[in-house]
């Protein structure tokens, strides 16, 4: 049975981008996805070729739901089968330090042209609805962490890292305003070679796609400066490792509820519930956020990432982080425990779903941590396996992502800590350098 024929407005939508982004030197575009195990995948056409693709979609597999992230397969993955790959031509841009090249995420829908139930990006796109039914409206923005090899050695945050590599930053800098990306800031990190980069907020599905394209960039960029960028949450086993915090705030026509409200530090009765609501699943996110065995050697007390189960105004070890901000379209909270091994539509997804089940159930914050919280707080899962544990036993992102993406999760997630099981720190690190 055939996909069913798009209506004619997309695919003269696709013929426009198509003729535009040629005029501009496009020769290929890039459709990509994230899978389970938080890699990247992707399928190019010729840049003739994408009105074809958005009309009918390209071919894959649906065994990638099934990968680890060393290419294996889950046992529950198969040869059997197929899917359409649609490039969302709203997202298309033309990559500025790739010449030739255009990047669009892509939607995975069945032969029939029927959603995925697989799919991350819709499972966001559900949770963003949901919440939308209510009124409601996030704001988000995924921090970007990465850790180069080759560059100019400094202190952290200093001066000097900057003036060594400026002609790095820099380029990425113009790379990223030729793509119309609104960056907020950048600045070396704390461990050797690390930086960070911040955009603007944005709608939550749209703040996954641009977590991915600046990284997309900022790999493209390093490698044209003889450098190669890192995302993995670590890169040394009692390194610092980098994180993929997730920004947010609840709006209701026009307002920032979190701020202006009688709940701590201003916050609104339905933006409390909402991150009380993040707060009760943040074991089971966890298995979304911190998806990889890696994830677990940088989720260590007292390196500010988040590991405990806590929340705080400005508190930088609490994995729940308020911020009131300077003026009230500021204010939002940071979930500090995710890295950049999650697959951002499954970690978005996953906080909208929890924030949205603490709102209907009115849930109110437990007593705010003011202090170190070790030694005090609740621990969040040491452990790959036990996030999954708390996956499988949360009812809410259980009906939330749908039984087929649900378990195909929890596939990747239990092979992927048997495959590491009798692999050291050093060896772990190794083999996920470079796979995010």
């Amino acid at each position: 049975m055939r996909i069913t024929a798009p209506p004619a407005d997309h695919a003269a939508e696709a013929r426009t981008a198509a003729t535009r982004i040629e005029a501009e030197g496009v020769d290929g575009v890039v459709v990509g996805w994230v899978d389970n195990a938080g890699v990247t995948r992707v399928k190019a056409v010729p840049v003739r070729g994408l009105e074809s693709a958005a009309r009918w979609g390209v071919g894959a597999a649906p065994c990638f739901d099934a990968f680890l992230v060393d290419d294996s397969l889950a046992p529950s993955g198969g040869p059997v089968g197929d899917l359409r790959l649609v490039p969302d031509l709203t997202a298309l841009h033309r990559l500025a330090a790739q010449p030739g090249w255009a990047w669009a995420p892509g939607d995975r829908r069945t032969q029939q042209g029927e959603p995925h139930p697989g799919c991350q990006r819709q499972f966001a796109r559900r949770a963003a609805g949901a919440l939308a039914a209510h009124g409601l409206t996030v704001r988000a923005g995924i921090e970007v962490e990465w850790i180069v090899d080759g560059g100019e050695p400094g202190p952290a945050y200093g001066m000097r890292r900057l003036i060594g590599n400026s002609d790095y930053l820099r380029d990425l800098l113009r790379a990223l305003r030729e793509q119309r990306m609104t960056v907020l800031q950048l600045h070396p990190e704390y461990t050797e070679g690390q930086y960070e980069l911040s955009v603007a907020p944005e709608g939550p599905v749209e703040a996954a796609d641009t977590a991915l394209l600046v990284r997309h960039t900022v790999q493209a960029v390093s490698l044209r400066h003889g450098l190669r960028a890192s995302f993995a949450p670590v890169t040394a086993p009692d390194g610092v490792g980098n994180g993929g915090h997730l920004h947010l705030s609840l709006w209701r026509d026009g307002r920032n509820l979190g701020h202006g409200g009688t709940g701590p530090h201003g916050l609104t009765r339905e933006a409390e519930a909402f991150l009380a609501g993040v707060l009760a699943e943040l074991p089971a996110l966890l298995a979304l956020g911190a998806p990889s065995v890696a994830s677990y050697l940088r989720l260590v007390p007292g390196r500010w990432s988040g590991p405990h189960r806590c929340w705080g105004l400005e508190n930088r070890e609490a994995a729940l982080r308020l911020i009131t901000g300077s003026a009230p379209e500021q204010a939002n909270a940071e979930i500090k425990c995710f890295d950049a091994a999650a697959n951002p539509y499954l970690a978005v997804g996953g906080v909208l779903a929890a924030g949205l089940a603490g709102l209907d159930a009115a849930l109110r914050l437990p007593p705010e941590t003011t202090g170190d919280p070790g030694g005090t707080a609740e621990r969040l899962p040491a452990t790959l396996g036990h996030a999954v544990a708390a996956l499988r036993a949360s009812p809410v992102l259980r009906a939330a992502m749908g039984e087929q993406l649900w378990q195909a999760v929890i596939d990747v997630r239990e092979a992927e800590i048997a495959r590491f099981a009798d692999r050291t720190p050093e060896e772990i690190v190794e083999a996920v350098r470079y796979r995010y």
